[in-house]
């Protein structure tokens, strides 16, 4: 399924859903980002999903970094909650859906990089190679919070 995403954009369609979603922050030992190249919008990210029923958030977050790079995390703690309701995504379905992505550290544990159906690229990258990746300012956003040096969770 294609989307859209909207971003501070007075001509968006007004959500009318939201899911809870999580994605990861994962870095290598050499302080790399785990990145992906999604296939729905074209552009780089963390990885990231939605909740599924009878999961917990840790679940989701493990889910979600092997399905879409088949790397296998440990969920270390919460980086924070993002909740713009000036950022929706449009779906081809008609869904359209307000942001609200709980955002977690993890450590890889193992496996090797491997695309799937929602990732045409998987990669590692050094945080001062990211201005030459087209990322969502939504996904910038939660990058740059959790390269900062604090230890409270943000959230909006």
């Amino acid at each position: 399924m294609s989307r859209v995403d909207h971003y501070h954009n007075p001509l968006a369609p007004a959500a009318n859903a939201i899911k809870v979603a999580v994605s990861a922050l994962v870095r290598d030992n050499r302080g790399r980002i785990l990145m992906i190249h999604r296939t729905d919008n074209g552009k780089y990210s963390i990885p990231g999903g939605g909740m599924e029923v009878g999961e917990t958030v840790a679940d989701a977050v493990v889910r979600e970094v092997k399905e879409e790079t088949g790397i296998t995390v440990h969920v270390t703690k919460i980086l924070g909650v993002f909740s713009n309701p000036n950022h929706v995504i449009a779906y081809d379905d008609g869904e359209v859906r307000q942001e609200f992505s709980i955002c977690f550290y993890a450590e890889p544990t193992g496996g090797k990089p491997q695309t799937s159906s929602e990732s045409k690229e998987v990669l590692w990258v050094a945080p001062e190679e990211l201005q030459s990746l087209d990322i969502h300012p939504s996904i910038m956003s939660r990058i740059r919070h959790g390269l900062e040096p604090h230890n409270d969770p943000y959230f909006t």
